[in-house]
C-alpha cells in the first residue's frame, strides 16, 4: 500500500518508553488490515465466532491497544471515509488480487498445503464497514478516543501532527510524511517476537521511528520534491512511471525547482526520449495528485473527545456479543483497569 519510501528513509529502532506519555494519530484501518491479516489458525483460517463474523481485528485491537496504554501511550485511531476518485484504480487492482488469492487459498486447501494456504489467505483480508465500526465500539469501551476522517485517514492524521494534537503517525505506510506529518511511527502493531513467512526463524520487530526533517535533509531534497519522488514511483493515487524507484526517482527530483523540470530530465531517459510529456504513463493527472498531497480532504474543525471506559460494557460486548474466552477478557480487562488506577488513568490528549 501507499509508497514505498523505506530505501530513502533513515529508521531508528525506539521502545514503547520512548513514546510514553505522547499521543499517537493511529491509522485505523492499516492497524486492523494488519490483525486481520495476521490472526488466523496454521491454515489460514481466519478468527470467527459461531455466527462466521471475523473477530481477528478485535482480537488484535484489544490487546495491542490495552498493551500502548498501559505503556503510557494515548493513541487517536483515525478511520478512513469515502476514498477519493484518484484511488479508484488503486483499489480494482487490490480486489482483483484478492480474487486470485482466493482461488489459489482454494487450489492450496485442496492440496493439504496449509503454508501456502495460510499465505493465499491473508492475501484475501477484507475489511468491512461492519468490522470497521465494531472496531470504533471496542474503543468506546476501552476509553480510547476515535476520529473520523472524512478521507484518507492518513491525511486527517498527519493534519493532528501538524496542529501538535499529536505527537505522531503510526502506520506501516509512508503517506503521512507525504501529507506532511512530522513523525512516523512504523511496527506498533506488530512489535514482539514474529516467525519469519515460510522459515523456520524469529525475528524481533520493535517500533520505529521515521522523522519527516531527517528524511528530507539526509536526500538534500524538500517537501514538494519527496512528493515528486512518490509520484514517479506510485502511490495509491497514481501508478507512476514504469522502471522508476524511489531511487532513480531521487536522482530526477534533486535541485529541480519544478515538475515540469522533472518531467524534462525523464525525457532526457533514453526510454522516454521520444514521448511528449503528457503522454508519459503513470504521470497523467500529476497536479491533480501532488494537490492532494499538499492540501488533501481533512476535517479542521473536529474534536478529539476520550470516551469514558466501561469495563462491563466491553466485557459483554467482547464475550456476550462476539464469543470471547469470558475468563481471559474479565481477567485481561481488570488488571488493566486496576493497573489504570495506581496510574491515574491514561496521559491527556496532546499531552507531549
Amino acid at each position: 500500500m501507499g509508497c514505498d519510501l523505506a530505501g530513502l528513509s533513515f529508521a531508528s529502532d525506539i521502545s514503547f518508553e520512548h513514546l510514553a506519555n505522547r499521543t499517537i494519530a493511529v491509522d485505523a484501518y492499516n492497524t486492523l488490515y494488519q490483525f486481520l491479516t495476521s490472526i488466523r489458525q496454521p491454515d489460514g483460517t481466519p478468527l470467527m465466532d459461531s455466527k462466521g463474523r471475523l473477530t481477528g481485528h478485535l482480537s488484535g485491537l484489544f490487546y495491542r491497544s490495552l498493551k500502548w496504554v498501559q505503556a503510557g501511550i494515548t493513541p487517536i485511531f483515525v478511520f478512513d471515509g469515502k476514498p477519493p476518485l484518484l484511488k479508484q484504480r488503486t483499489l480494482d487492482e487490490r480486489m482483483q488480487r484478492k480474487m486470485q488469492a482466493q482461488i489459489k487459498l482454494q487450489t492450496a486447501l485442496s492440496e493439504g498445503d496449509e503454508q501456502s494456504a495460510r499465505k493465499y489467505a491473508q492475501q484475501t483480508t477484507r475489511l468491512t464497514p461492519e468490522m470497521a465500526e465494531s472496531a470504533k465500539q471496542l474503543l468506546q469501551y476501552l476509553g480510547i478516543a476515535c476520529v473520523q476522517a472524512p478521507c484518507e485517514g492518513e491525511a486527517q492524521a498527519s493534519y493532528l501532527v501538524q496542529q501538535n494534537l499529536a505527537y505522531a503517525c503510526a502506520s506501516q505506510d509512508f503517506d503521512s510524511l507525504l501529507f506532511g506529518a512530522s513523525r512516523l511511527v512504523r511496527n506498533m502493531s506488530t512489535t514482539g517476537r514474529r516467525k519469519v513467512p515460510r522459515k523456520n526463524q524469529y525475528v524481533t520487530i520493535e517500533p520505529q521511528m521515521i522523522e519527516l526533517s531527517q528524511v528530507l535533509k539526509s536526500n538534500n531534497i524538500n517537501h514538494y520534491q519527496l512528493i515528486w519522488i512518490a509520484m514517479l514511483s506510485g502511490t495509491d493515487f497514481n501508478c507512476g512511471v514504469h522502471g522508476i524507484g524511489p531511487k532513480k526517482a531521487l536522482k530526477l527530483v534533486v535541485n529541480a525547482t519544478s515538475f515540469d523540470q522533472v518531467i524534462s530530465r525523464l525525457k532526457q531517459m533514453p526510454q522516454f526520449s521520444k514521448t511528449d510529456s503528457d503522454e508519459i504513463t503513470g504521470l497523467e493527472n500529476w497536479q491533480t495528485v501532488e494537490q492532494f498531497f499538499l492540501n488533501p480532504p481533512i476535517d479542521a474543525t473536529t474534536s478529539i473527545q476520550k470516551p469514558k471506559p466501561d469495563e462491563q460494557k466491553a466485557i459483554s460486548f467482547l464475550v456476550d456479543e462476539f464469543e470471547f474466552s469470558a475468563d481471559r477478557i474479565e481477567r485481561t480487562l481488570h488488571a488493566h483497569f486496576e493497573q489504570q488506577k495506581k496510574s491515574g488513568g491514561q496521559t491527556r490528549l496532546g499531552d507531549f
